[in-house]
């Protein structure tokens, strides 16, 4: 990615014809002068390349056939995940997509059957609908509130029992999301998950978590993953988010699940063969990233300051609790968060609109503090030139 340094004018200006004018809005004129060799990537922290302890890792990988259950590096993979997570068994599968909708099929295992998600979650908003498209389970959702969490009440009046009436699907399945994306990485308590746990028992249901980033959580916590999801059934953890590795998540539960989920995985086209190659990637980012993760906590925290301290910009820095930041941009029609992206994109600094006028940023272990100060410094420039009256 070429990044370009920029001089800002707040009305449209003729560029000669060795420099170009990017004009997305007439309130914003940005001529491109002096090219810069930078880029900044704070889309996602999926977006990391594997580091060259990984690539050799990868590359003397000892292998041999997983959907046979052979492959060595996976099942030393496998057993690692699962004691880290307290759990019986393991199994590696290509997505954190594949991971969630393989546990909701193991425990809603009638079509018809009904999850509680919240409404903000990643299984309800970004899996393509697959828990109903193709698992034929219905989703009940629950109001995410700002930490997260939903009201244990509002859960608790969401189930349907297979004694109730005959119009209602039947509940089987809670599910929460811990770090939770949507509402800004927040980390769910201890207190909160087991008293989830504690309803899902009492009602004879199942709980499954989302921890697609719950190393995060684990970090900003101060509490060990198994602790954490003690009171789940089944939890999903992302190899990708977070700690870094190329591909993969890793769902982790009862020898009895993961004997059920192995089935699924098949039905679903996600058993590989020689997968160690990207389970060796995966244990060296479990042995060198987890510990990484609360520099970039610390980072976010910093560069959440910084954009708040910009006049036009507004950031809850209580509420950034691990490596994702929302920044609300002022709400100017002619200058929303598609154009303020493709603007920082011409700078090279790369991130992703969350809504109309909300950015979304995500820290990672491959960002500097010179790329932190870069990124800080594209931001004042661009919103300092953008016209008061305008905004």
């Amino acid at each position: 990615m070429l990044g370009l340094a920029w001089s800002f004018t707040g009305s449209p200006i003729s560029a000669p014809k060795h420099e170009s004018t990017v004009s997305g809005n007439p309130a914003l004129c940005i001529k491109m002068v002096t090219p810069v060799i930078r880029t900044v990537d704070l889309r996602s922290d999926t977006v990391t390349k594997p580091t060259e302890s990984m690539r050799s890792a990868m590359a003397n990988a000892e292998v041999d056939d997983d959907v046979l259950g052979s492959d060595p590096t996976a099942v030393l993979l496998e057993r690692e995940v699962a004691e880290i997570a307290g759990k019986e068994a393991a199994m590696f599968v290509p997505s954190g997509t594949m991971g969630n909708l393989i546990s909701v099929l193991v425990h809603c295992d009638e079509r018809g059957s009904e999850v509680i998600l919240g409404d903000d979650s990643h299984i309800h908003i970004y899996e393509n609908g697959g828990v109903s498209s193709l698992g034929g389970v219905h989703p009940r959702t629950v109001k995410n509130e700002e930490d997260g969490t939903m009201e244990i009440s509002s859960i608790e009046a969401a189930m349907r029992s297979p004694k109730g009436d005959l119009h209602y699907p039947v509940t089987k399945l809670i599910c929460l999301e811990n770090t939770q994306a949507n509402c800004g990485g927040k980390c769910l308590p201890i207190e909160y998950i087991d008293k989830v746990g504690e309803l899902a028992k009492k009602h004879g249901l199942k709980l499954h978590i989302d921890g697609a980033r719950i190393f995060n959580a684990s970090v900003a916590l101060g509490v060990p993953v198994k602790r954490i999801v003690q009171a789940a059934d089944s939890v999903s953890i992302c190899l990708s988010k977070g700690i870094g590795a190329p591909v993969g998540s890793v769902i982790v539960g009862s020898k009895s699940f993961i004997t059920k989920a192995r089935w699924l995985r098949k039905t679903l086209g996600g058993g590989m063969r020689q997968i160690g190659v990207l389970c060796a990637a995966a244990l060296v980012a479990l042995r060198d990233n987890v510990a990484k993760l609360d520099d970039d906590h610390k980072k976010a925290k910093i560069l959440a300051e910084g954009l708040n301290r910009i006049e036009r910009l507004r950031v809850n820095v209580a509420a950034v609790e691990t490596n994702i930041i929302y920044v609300d941009l002022p709400k100017d029609p002619k200058f929303g968060a598609e154009d303020a992206c493709k603007s920082l994109e011409v700078l090279g600094v790369l991130v992703i609109p969350q809504t109309t006028f909300r950015i979304r940023i995500v820290l990672h272990h491959q960002i500097s503090d010179s790329d932190l100060e870069y990124a800080l410094s594209c931001f004042e420039k661009l919103f300092s030139s953008v016209p008061e009256e305008k905004v």
